[in-house]
């Protein structure tokens, strides 16, 4: 049986505060995610990455602070939507000191 038939069953069992409990804690599980943007060890060192793609967050952050565009974005990478640049953006609005860190030791490198 897998995780999600699991659940399933395991909700139907459950009182209606145990429900509220644990839409509270999906919640908050869900609060620091980020649509679009994932983390996988092993693939671009295991930074926020667009998905579907191996482009790091900070990369996209730094061109824009270098000025570039986001049509010239979308232009230099075509695997890219405009979707894709409002959740980098984010990320990097809520991820300032790590994006900054990814971008000094890329620097450095």
């Amino acid at each position: 049986m897998g995780a999600l038939q699991e659940a399933e069953r395991l909700l139907s069992d459950m009182t209606r505060a145990e429900k509220a409990r644990l839409l509270q804690m999906v919640a908050r599980d869900l609060g620091d995610a980020y649509p679009g943007i994932e983390n996988t060890p092993g693939v671009s060192g295991g930074e926020p990455c667009i998905v579907r793609t191996r482009i790091p967050v900070w990369v996209l952050e730094q061109a824009r602070r270098l000025g570039t565009s986001e049509a010239d974005l979308l232009t230099a990478y075509p695997t890219l939507r405009a979707e894709d640049l409002v959740n980098a953006w984010a990320y990097a609005r809520a991820h300032r000191g790590e994006i900054d860190q990814q971008i000094r030791e890329n620097e450095a490198a």
